[in-house]
């Protein structure tokens, strides 16, 4: 069975997508971390990223050194994080996450409703800044 992330990226579940290409997409965590989160995953289904061929991993750090400068001109932080965990999907994916501190790194403190508005604005504000 395909996981969440093949069925986002073949379009049968809506997402926010704020960047693909060829070989990935990035969209915005709907349980963020803080808001910003965003998860570059690759299209191809690989299970653990120690798993994905050299380029891809490569790809995927790149696309993720632009999200994460992107963001930390969009919302205030002091870093931005990046973690690949790889226990929640069967699928490769990179959290790139805003900072105020290491907590905002712990699953346990996602936001389980985070509103469908904020989501939706920083998903317009990325979109918008990454196309440039």
């Amino acid at each position: 069975m395909a996981s969440i992330f093949t069925r986002i990226i073949n379009g049968n579940i809506p997402s926010r997508i704020v960047w693909k290409d060829n070989a990935c997409v990035v969209m915005v965590d709907i349980r963020p971390l803080h808001p910003g989160h965003c998860l570059v995953i690759p299209r191809v289904e690989v299970d653990q990223w120690t798993e994905l061929d050299v380029e891809t991993a490569q790809h995927l750090m790149t696309v993720a050194h632009r999200v994460g400068r992107t963001l930390k001109e969009l919302v205030p932080c002091q870093r931005v994080g990046l973690m690949i965990a790889g226990f929640e999907v069967p699928h490769t994916h990179l959290h790139v996450v805003p900072l105020q501190s290491m907590a905002n790194l712990d699953f346990t403190n996602a936001d389980e409703a985070a509103d469908p508005g904020d989501l939706d604005a920083i998903a317009a504000q990325l979109s918008a800044a990454l196309a440039d």
